[in-house]
């Protein structure tokens, strides 16, 4: 009976000896996004006041779940006159709605599936996984995706006179995130 009993209990401690929980390291952290200008170039942006937790497992080296919140307010697209336009009213309203979230539903190998939510609007999204690997007690992975903005309702647009419109309704999501060991 000892052998089965010490048998089982080597078997659970193997499978949860190198998962480990990670809290955000936001000076090397980052959520970026882009969008179509005018139908002819990229504009991209970031949120820098990003935090969150995960779970990474060390022995097969993969993501096993992330929470994380974004504060529209900390937006960044390298215009002022832009950013107060993105986190007004018509954008993203972040006096309403200050927080963007993410949590995980599910890791499958290279993609990570979860319910954002933008607006007070929650929708599974799919997200690639690019696993970073650990060094000592930090570890890290990348995540990027497609979403519509007007999933989200966020529908503010203006059409060109040359046809088209202001702003695309994909952006794409590029989050890098660095994670130290929690205590």
């Amino acid at each position: 009976m000892k052998k089965v009993s010490l048998g089982i209990l080597s078997l659970f401690a193997s499978s949860t000896l190198f998962a480990g929980t990670y809290t955000v390291d936001t000076a090397h952290s980052n959520a970026g996004f882009t969008v179509k200008h005018m139908m002819v170039t990229n504009v991209t942006g970031k949120i820098k006041d990003i935090s969150g937790t995960f779970e990474y497992d060390e022995k097969k080296n993969t993501l096993v779940k992330v929470e994380g919140e974004l504060v529209v307010a900390s937006i960044d697209t390298a215009n002022e006159k832009r950013d107060e336009h993105l986190k007004s009213e018509e954008i993203f309203a972040a006096e309403k709605f200050p927080k963007i979230t993410f949590k995980s539903t599910k890791v499958e190998k290279d993609n990570v599936y979860g319910d954002l939510t933008i607006k007070g609007v929650t929708k599974n999204v799919k997200l690639e996984l690019e696993n970073g690997g650990v060094s000592g007690e930090k570890t890290g992975f990348a995540l990027s995706g497609k979403i519509k903005r007007s999933d989200f309702g966020i529908t503010w647009n203006k059409v060109l006179e040359t046809g088209g419109v202001a702003v695309s309704d994909e952006v794409k999501l590029n989050i890098d995130i660095q994670g130290n060991l929690a205590k």
